[in-house]
């Protein structure tokens, strides 16, 4: 960290400890990544007796002293002195010989000479106590004290494992693994985030904006979650259908479905308790839960559909609240208009008052919901003292008080156009309040303890008093009344008579009979609660409360949810809603919308068509925060720890499939349009592919699976019918040859492994971490451009070396390479013959490791790096800020097989998070390699040959039209060389062009060879178009061309003939890759062989889109490096794309199935 980057922080004095009297004066230091608390130890006994005391010892001081401050004092000096080298800083600190004299001296002259150089970035204080410092002027490393220790290593410390601008505190940072382990004289590598836990842009806004606000309210487990949940589950339903469901399913089936439902929201709240406790929880509720566990796909869906389901609950709250006034208005004779206009009135009226308090903050807000929640509890109290009062009056009515005759006869069902599941379907609705609470989690003090605990304590409540309501109504109201006090039933046909109000001397069998039914009783009667209170207001003060809290309950949930989707960016285009007000960050522009969408529905005022859908909307946030959980124990994430531990991944799972099946029991068109609905989204987010990395559960089990079926994969043994092949291409970075990775990604994608190999030779010392974070940056942008490879650097002291380490070591299991491509040594002639050698021991080498081997040849070249255009293009992926890397090859030529980097030796390496997050948005395609330059930059013409070589780069990214694939099978390999090209033309971009097979043969037997070759491609199931037989391999080559040869050759020749022979040998000791008389003579017939069958080429393929032939085969140690290299370049000369194939001669096709 340089003095130039770094910003100006309080004062050393401002950190020193008090007690040691007046402060020297000091330097404004730059600012340090840890928070200090500096306490320098005084000589000998003295850090006992004044442990704070701001000295240090003299001859560490002066050891290091710089020279002194300049004339006219240390205040001529505001800087605070010199920058040290490197990573350390100049910190002044008082001498203890002085501190006598700064304790009366004036503050200006405190200042002493004895400047102490520290480590910028290796201070610290995480405990509050005090640390003790002093400096070891033999290494040149500032240590700080803990517990006894001299060290900068940091004890563990919650702020070290906090997000950026995380609102629970300041993050602190701890040293790095460089600063502790590197070399003195070495510049520090910046470690940037570990491990993904950076955040957003949207999180890390959100985080300031959380840190940032002072006076924010936030709730406790009681006001936050448990207040909220009551609410919610006591709808409506409690006080007018409840005794109507008892009715119809009598008390047992009543007590099952409260059970039932119970059942399904108990297992969703100890999922939700599950997922809320395993870390920070942040403002979204079931979004923020189910985004975070599964990530954005899930998360994205899910949570539009949440916010919009409790937008739409607030008006068929409302609603239900507007028809009962207009029901109390009705009996009163008071209606404004009609009824349906006067429930639109009302519910406007209604949802505007609501808005109005929404408005004023969540404190208001919540002091609503304590006052409703008392009036809801004073009902409900005011119904069971009702039970226990019976009254003749209410008699003719059904209701005489608890008997165990009555409660018998309510004991079983009653069904009446109605099934049982017809009436769950209408209960259920009702249970569906539990996630009010973790919907503000936001606003809540403390969420991971307030929403377990308020929302399973809400559940047991709300289940308990539903369950004594249900047994309560059927023990002391019969089904059916009249409300005639005349239906009283003599004594002469008391026995007659078997119904429970015989009992009573009521006989109601008349009304039963009659076409229009009793009109009292629980069957008949939603408003029998009200007549059995002890005062029938109340209950109507309940029913307000019920349906008010409720529609406030979700005008609150709707647009936090959305504000927290929208933070995320997840649909890019509702961005504007994102935007808070206030210390409590409120979703102003999300209750405008809430409110609009509400009100539209206020209007139409017909919700029994839309509310199977929202109660549908609701099951399916249930069934994937319960799935969350499930998914999350199965990945079996090391990051799953939920404090919670009462949940279990098989009940959570079973919770999930019963919210399914609930859906599909109220209302299966309703489930179907949801779960279209939610796929439909998930399709999208999944097509966007937001930037987030919330590090989700799918990712761990993706991980899991990957691994698990890698392992189950090394069990088994290859098979032939299996083969694929698996590509270890040496491409150095990645976008330097874009044909070669174009053309092997045509036939490895989807169907083998690719690794793009680069070997990192250099002058200096390694720096493997710049090498992993390269690796991380380059893996991305292969992903990024649909390319389906690895990218694999290594540092090595030569390029042989390099390929031997990842010759063997690339890959995992059976993920291995077998098969090694590389591009043709176009340069091969113009620098130093050592890297020829080192070029053709590759090949050897993966003849010697069992791999198959590819070239590929364009007679323009590979090598696109070189280009200044292409350079810039790369620079903001290859190169970050402050690093020099050189591309070079082995023999700094643009055209060989693998890359080397040499950075500069004066070049820094460090590289941060927000630079990786601008290449981010920077990183263009590899498939567009062209220069695009800014427009700021003047555009650099190219020369012809670079313009040819650009268009050749992109050549294999373009569909190749009707054209050939000419294969020139030459050598049984194993079929790797046919295999290839099949492959190749099953791809989209190649399925016009046609294959051609060229093989040898005899004159007098050309057709006999073509037939058997026809029959083994058809037994290999490969198409062709043309076998071409070729009788003339054999003849001799024209003059000219073997005289163009062996002028090639000159140059590399050793000549043994004209030197004395301990000449010779020590010259091909030093030089091994020339060319022997002995051997040229004795390879003269394959020589020629190479020289005819370019002529050969010329003649049939000189047309072809592409050209796959058998690479030519040497000896090891018989045929010299540069007579091989020879014979590849006289071999593929001026053609068309050349890829030069060999297999390990092991069969890589079968006609067997």
């Amino acid at each position: 960290m340089s003095a130039s980057s770094s910003t100006p922080s309080a004062p050393v004095s401002d950190f020193l400890t008090p007690g040691a009297g007046p402060k020297p004066l000091a330097p404004t230091p730059s600012q340090s990544r840890f928070q200090v608390d500096i306490v320098t130890e005084a000589a000998g006994a003295a850090e006992d007796k004044s442990p704070s005391s701001t000295t240090l010892p003299s001859c560490d001081a002066a050891a290091v002293a710089p020279p002194p401050p300049p004339p006219g004092g240390p205040d001529a000096n505001p800087g605070g002195g010199e920058e040290a080298k490197g990573r350390f800083r100049v910190v002044n600190f008082a001498d203890p010989r002085e501190a006598e004299s700064d304790a009366t001296s004036p503050e200006g002259e405190g200042l002493q000479n004895g400047d102490t150089v520290m480590s910028e970035s290796s201070l610290h204080s995480s405990t509050g106590g005090q640390h003790h410092y002093h400096y070891d002027t033999h290494t040149h490393t500032y240590y700080m004290r803990t517990f006894g220790h001299n060290t900068i290593d940091a004890v563990p410390n919650i702020d070290f494992y906090r997000q950026t601008a995380a609102p629970l505190g300041d993050k602190l940072i701890r040293p790095t693994l460089s600063e502790l382990h590197d070399e003195l004289d070495k510049e520090p590598f910046e470690d940037g985030f570990a491990n993904g836990d950076e955040l957003t842009t949207p999180e890390e806004a959100a985080a300031k904006e959380a840190a940032d606000s002072k006076g924010v309210v936030k709730f406790g487990w009681v006001k936050g979650v448990l207040v909220r949940c009551m609410l919610n589950i006591w709808g409506v339903m409690l006080f007018i259908r409840m005794s109507w469901i008892v009715g119809q399913a009598g008390i047992a089936l009543a007590c099952l479905i409260v059970g039932m439902a119970t059942v399904v929201t108990t297992i969703t709240g100890l999922s939700t308790s599950a997922i809320a406790t395993n870390g920070f929880v942040r403002g979204g509720g079931a979004y923020y839960l189910i985004s975070r566990s599964l990530g954005p796909e899930f998360g994205g869906s899910i949570g539009l559909i949440f916010a919009f389901a409790n937008a739409v609950a607030v008006a068929m709250y409302v609603v239900g609240f507007a028809e009962t006034v207009v029901g109390l208005l009705a009996g009163a004779d008071a209606l404004m208009t009609d009824e349906l206009n006067d429930v639109r009135i009302i519910g406007t009226i209604t949802v505007v008052l609501l808005l109005g308090i929404s408005l004023a903050g969540m404190e208001w807000e919540a002091k609503a919901q304590i006052f409703l929640l008392i009036v809801l509890i004073a009902a409900i109290i005011n119904y069971f003292i009702g039970t226990f009062i019976p009254l003749k009056s209410k008699e003719p009515m059904g209701y005489f008080g608890y008997d165990g005759v009555i409660m018998w006869e309510n004991m079983g069902p009653d069904f009446r156009e109605e099934t049982f599941f017809s009436v769950f379907a209408i209960f259920f609705p009702a249970a569906t309040g539990i996630l009010a609470g973790a919907n503000i989690s936001g606003d809540l003090a403390d969420p991971q303890l307030a929403i377990p605990r308020g929302t399973l304590l809400a559940i047991l409540i709300t289940g308990i008093v539903y369950l004594g309501v249900a047994v309560s109504t059927g023990s002391c109201i019969v089904r059916d009344a009249s409300g005639n006090l005349n239906d009283t039933l003599s004594s002469q046909f008391m026995a007659n008579c078997t119904d429970a109000a015989c009992k009573f001397g009521y006989d109601f069998s008349a009304c039963r009979s009659e076409k229009g039914g009793c009109p009292y009783g629980l069957q008949n009667d939603f408003n029998v609660m009200s007549m059995v209170s002890g005062f029938g207001p109340i209950i109507t003060a309940g029913i307000f409360s019920a349906t008010l809290s409720s529609a406030l309950a979700s005008l609150v949930s709707a647009p936090k949810v959305f504000q927290a989707l929208c933070k995320d960016n997840i649909y890019p285009g509702l961005a504007m809603f994102a935007k808070g007000y206030g210390k409590n960050n409120e979703p102003l522009r999300g209750y405008i919308l809430t409110f609009g969408i509400a009100l539209a529905f206020i209007l139409i005022a017909q919700l029994n068509v839309i509310a199977p859908i929202i109660s549908n909307f609701f099951l399916a946030s249930y069934a994937l925060i319960n799935f969350s959980v499930f998914h999350a124990s199965l990945a079996n994430s090391p990051g799953w720890r939920p404090s919670f531990k009462y949940y279990n991944m098989w009940v959570s799972l079973a919770g999930a499939i019963l919210c399914c099946v609930v859906m599909f029991v109220i209302n299966w068109w309703a489930a179907l349009m949801t779960n279209v609905i939610v796929l439909g989204l998930f399709i999208y987010v999944s097509y966007k592919k937001p930037d987030v990395n919330w590090g989700s559960s799918t990712q761990a089990l993706t991980y899991h699976q990957a691994l698990t079926h890698t392992l189950h994969l090394s069990g088994v043994e290859d098979h032939v019918k299996n083969f694929r092949p698996q590509c270890l291409v040496m491409t150095g970075y990645p976008n330097s040859r874009p044909a070669l990775l174009d053309l092997v990604n045509s036939f490895t994608k989807n169907v083998g492994l690719m690794i793009c190999g680069h070997i990192r030779t250099g002058y200096r010392r390694p720096n493997f971490k710049e090498l992993s974070t390269d690796q991380a940056r380059y893996q991305r942008w292969l992903l990024k451009n649909d390319t389906k490879a690895f990218y694999s650097p290594v540092f090595a002291e030569d390029m042989r070396q390099g390929a031997q380490y990842l010759l063997q070591a690339a890959g995992l299991g059976r993920l291995k390479p077998n098969t090694l491509v590389l591009g043709f040594k176009n340069d091969w002639r113009d620098g130093d013959m050592m890297n020829v050698e080192t070029y053709i021991s590759m090949i050897h080498e993966s003849f010697d490791y069992q791999f198959g081997a590819v070239i590929l040849r364009l007679k323009e070249g590979l090598d696109v790096s070189h280009i200044q255009g292409q350079d810039d293009l790369l620079s903001s992926q290859e190169k970050s800020s402050g690093m020099k890397d050189v591309i070079v090859s082995i023999d700094t030529s643009k055209d060989s097989d693998a890359d080397s980097s040499k950075p500069s030796s004066k070049a820094t390496s460090h590289q941060n998070s927000p630079a990786m997050q601008k290449e981010d948005e920077e990183r263009k395609a590899a498939t567009q390699p062209l220069l695009k330059k800014d427009k700021k930059s003047p555009t650099v013409p190219l020369n012809v040959s670079d313009q040819r070589l650009l268009e050749a780069s992109q050549q294999f990214q373009k569909k190749q039209g009707k054209g050939t694939v000419d294969v020139w099978w030459l050598f049984d390999d194993g079929g790797l060389t046919l295999l290839i090209p099949y492959l190749l033309t099953n791809k989209k971009r190649w399925k016009d062009c046609k294959i051609r097979v060229f093989i040898g043969g005899k004159i007098n037997r050309i057709d006999h060879d073509r037939r058997a070759m026809a029959t083994l491609l058809s037994k290999f199931r490969i198409d062709f178009s043309d076998i071409t037989v070729l009788g003339d391999i054999n003849t001799k080559p024209k003059k000219e061309h073997v005289s163009a040869f062996e002028e090639m050759i000159e140059p590399y020749r050793l000549k043994e003939d004209d030197m004395e022979q301990e000449a010779a040998e020590k010259l091909k000791d030093s030089e091994p890759w020339r060319i022997t008389d002995n051997e040229l003579e004795l390879y003269r017939a394959k020589t020629n062989r190479q020289i005819r069958l370019n002529e050969l080429l010329k003649e049939h393929s000189s047309t072809a889109n592409l050209i796959v032939m058998s690479l030519p085969l040497a000896r090891k140690g018989a045929v010299s490096s540069a007579m091989y290299m020879a014979w590849l370049e006289v071999l593929s000369k001026d053609l068309p794309p050349i890829l030069l194939v060999r297999g390990n001669h092991q069969s890589v096709l079968t006609f067997y199935s």
